[in-house]
Formats: C-alpha cells, structure tokens, sequence
C-alpha cells in the first residue's frame, strides 16, 4: 500500500501512520531500528528503498527516505507512506524536501519527529555523502553513519574524505563488501604451516577503494610489508597473494564471480566468490550498532601500504 501526502508536514505523516496502524495495515512492534537514507531525489531512491526493504526482513525497521528536492523552488513537503507488500517487513517514509527544506537543518528537523521512540538510529548515504558524515545534521542523530565511496562521482576522492574524517561510528560499504575476502584469507592461514607471512600483495582495479582497504587491512593485522597494484583486467579486487617461507598462498578472482585458492602442498580449491550487492551489504551492516574498530584500524593502515605502477595480470 503506498499513500501519498503531497503539501504536507511531519504532523500529518505521523497522523496518517497512527491512522494506518489502528486498521491493522502498520505493526509497530518488532522494529529494532530507524533507518534515514539521505540522497537527492532521483531514479537512485527506488533501488536504495529496494535494498533497505531486502535487509529489513533480518532487521525490521522504519525506514526515513530524506530525497532533496530542487533547492531553487518554494518551501514544500511531498510525503509518501509505503507499508505492507511495498514495505519489505517494515514501513517506509518518503520525504521530498524543496527549496529550505531540501536539506541540511531543516532536512533533520523533519525526520525527528518520525524517529522511533527508544530505538538505535542508522544513517545511510547511498550515493555522496557529507565531507563528515559525524558533523551533518542527520549524522548527529545516528549511532552508525553508512556510506559509499564506490557510489561517489569521484570514488578515491570520497575513499580519501573517509579516511580522512573517520570516527567512532562511521563504516563505508567499501569494506563491507570485504568480508568473505577477510574470511577466506583469515582461515587460509588456520591450515598448517603456521608460518609467519613475510610481504603481502594486493591487486584489483586502479580505481577500487576496496582494494586499497583490504591492503590496509592486511598491513595492520600482519605488521608486514604490503604492495598494492592495478590489475590487468578483471573487475574490483581480483588477486591476494600471502608469502611465507614455504610458498605463497594465492586467492584469485579474474572474472568476479568464482576465486582460486591456492596454498602449498594442497589442492587448488574453488570457491564462490561474486562481488556483493548493496542489499546484501546493508543488511551486514545493521547487524551490529557498535563502532567497528578494525575499519577504522584498516582505514589508518592504508598509509602504510607501497603502489605498484605496473599492471598485474592475474
């Protein structure tokens, strides 16, 4: 069911909710979180809310659309309600702000009233996100402040923002999207011999902040010396290679969707491996409300990390 509410203001969308709720169409019970999504408004809304909608069937939630409308236009508040088979398993508010209230302060004066009482608060940007998400208008009111520095228009520029205003709370889907690298590359040295690694390379597209994090990763967690180079061809991050004094262990992905994991004295293994979807990645992400200390330890690693110019072919 979705219920638009052009010309309107905040007290009549909490009025329309209380109405929708006492028809039995809303249940308020179960939310764990208030999720806010700020962007421009814009073809990107329908896929952000489509994946806010997919992880909120592990995280039911209220969901806070901020669409910033045309700054150069009257004061106006266009408002949609989307609950039931429209809403995933929570309920999700549209607000389309124009002219004074296409952001900034008055984009967070309106979502407030709409925040679920005594509930974590999450703010995602889909797209581009503030120069620090902790001091925007909206990023004050979250526990944990999501963005995306491979959605940006300028991704290394963003990844650089990010890296460079990082703090207790902030994650970016950058590293998300690390995960089952982290996981394969972590149980990969569980298998003997317990040797000590001795350098590390990183390769992967010449513009993947990904890449540069998860090489800032290993230099933190390793202490050893990691080279980060572009790939031949392939797409994201498409080769890691371990050295220890038996042999290197190797996790390649040329073509994105399927890795080799080859270690000394064992079989190549192949494994699963597709770039992950920003559902998927959200959905991760609302698992935990606590600041993630080793995205920020991985962010301060990628200083240490040396670039390789030539492209490496896996």
């Amino acid at each position: 069911m979705i219920v638009d509410l052009p010309s309107s203001n905040t007290s009549a969308v909490n009025k329309k909710l209380v109405e929708l709720r006492e028809s039995g169409g809303v249940q308020a019970q179960g939310r764990v979180l208030t999720l806010v999504i700020v962007t421009d408004d814009g073809a990107g809304i329908e896929s952000a809310i489509e994946a806010a909608n997919t992880a909120s069937h592990e995280h039911p939630c209220r969901v806070i659309v901020l669409a910033r409308g045309a700054r150069r236009a009257a004061a106006r508040l266009d408002a949609q309600i989307r609950v039931g088979g429209d809403a995933g398993a929570s309920e999700v508010i549209v607000l389309r702000g124009y002219g004074p209230l296409a952001g900034g302060e008055a984009g967070a004066g309106m979502v407030m009233p709409l925040l679920l009482p005594d509930a974590p608060v999450v703010a995602w940007w889909p797209a581009e996100a503030p120069a620090v998400p902790a001091e925007d208008p909206i990023g004050v009111l979250a526990q944990r402040r999501i963005t995306d520095a491979l959605s940006a228009k300028d991704p290394i520029k963003a990844f650089e923002q990010r890296r460079a205003t990082h703090v207790a709370g902030d994650t970016d889907l950058t590293w998300t999207r690390l995960t089952q690298w982290r996981a394969l590359l972590a149980a990969a040295l569980d298998f003997p011999p317990h040797e000590e690694v001795t350098s590390a390379l990183v390769v992967g597209e010449k513009v993947s902040p990904s890449t540069d994090l998860l090489a800032g990763w290993l230099a933190t967690r390793l202490g050893v010396k990691v080279k980060r180079s572009p790939a031949a061809g392939g797409q994201g991050m498409t080769l890691v290679q371990l050295t220890r004094a038996s042999g290197k262990v190797e996790l390649s992905r040329p073509d994105g969707k399927t890795a080799t994991l080859s270690q000394p004295g064992q079989p190549d293994r192949m494994i699963a491996l597709a770039r992950r979807g920003v559902p998927d990645c959200i959905a991760e992400e609302l698992r935990r409300l606590d600041p993630d200390e080793t995205y920020g330890e991985a962010l301060a690693g990628v200083e240490a990390v040396s670039r390789g110019r030539s492209a490496v072919k896996v």
